[in-house]
């Protein structure tokens, strides 16, 4: 049976992709930080044969430990989704050393770490597949955000080094453009939702549900790797 790694995955757009791919017949990790009755709830919804790990992605002796676990609990692993991120807005005279710091490490480090210790696993399992979420702030950069467009921007950076250095060993790295839409992270910034949806070309937001079909058509594919897709409606 196949296997994914969710992170992030007790709510919003990572719960999403979790309950998508489990309905794609995927056994699935539900790894999650602090919210750990909802990444329960969200792992009991997922499926039986899949389960909650906790694990800080900024923190590679706990992400080491991570996979271990999911080896012991699946004995394989497919795919590989690192949605765990985090926001905090500030202008970039205002922004502290510690929230740059913190946005980067789980951002951008926290993928690196993810990737580097499951990598080994997906080897053995024959080869897998790893979506990384990033953004449209890490295209075009956005005012009032310089660590998190920073993290968004190495991320789409860090994805194509990974795709050609994973690819002999059948393992495909791609990127995600999500778009803004109406999460737990969505709704605290409503303003920056709005101006979204006027600058999208449908007049409209994205909607997780759609996102997360696509994620779960995309991981199933064998040859595409090294590519960004945008679902957000805005021009690139």
């Amino acid at each position: 049976m196949r296997t994914a790694l969710v992170t992030g995955a007790s709510r919003g757009l990572g719960k999403e992709i979790a309950l998508t791919l489990s309905r794609h017949g995927y056994q699935v990790a539900v790894n999650y930080l602090s919210s750990a009755q909802e990444a329960a709830d969200a792992a009991s919804r997922v499926g039986e044969k899949s389960f909650a790990v906790r694990a800080d992605v900024g923190n590679i002796g706990e992400v080491e430990e991570m996979a271990l676990q999911i080896e012991n609990r699946f004995g394989r692993l497919d795919v590989v989704i690192n949605n765990a991120g985090i926001a905090k807005d500030s202008l970039l005279l205002r922004q502290s050393e510690s929230d740059w710091d913190r946005i980067i490490n789980t951002n951008l480090t926290g993928s690196f770490n993810v990737m580097r210790a499951t990598a080994p696993l997906m080897k053995k399992s024959g080869g897998g597949h790893v979506l990384n979420i990033s953004s449209y702030s890490g295209l075009k950069g956005k005012a009032g955000q310089p660590a998190y467009s920073a993290s968004k921007a190495a991320l789409i950076g860090l994805s194509h080094t990974a795709a050609s250095e994973l690819a002999p060993y059948n393992i495909r790295v791609n990127v995600l453009l999500p778009g803004y839409m109406m999460t737990e992270m969505g709704a605290t910034a409503l303003k920056a939702m709005e101006k979204a949806g006027e600058d999208s070309i449908s007049g409209k937001l994205s909607d997780p549900r759609e996102v997360a079909e696509f994620v779960a058509y995309l991981v199933g594919t064998k040859n595409i790797t090294g590519q960004v897709f945008s679902l957000d409606s805005r021009t690139i």
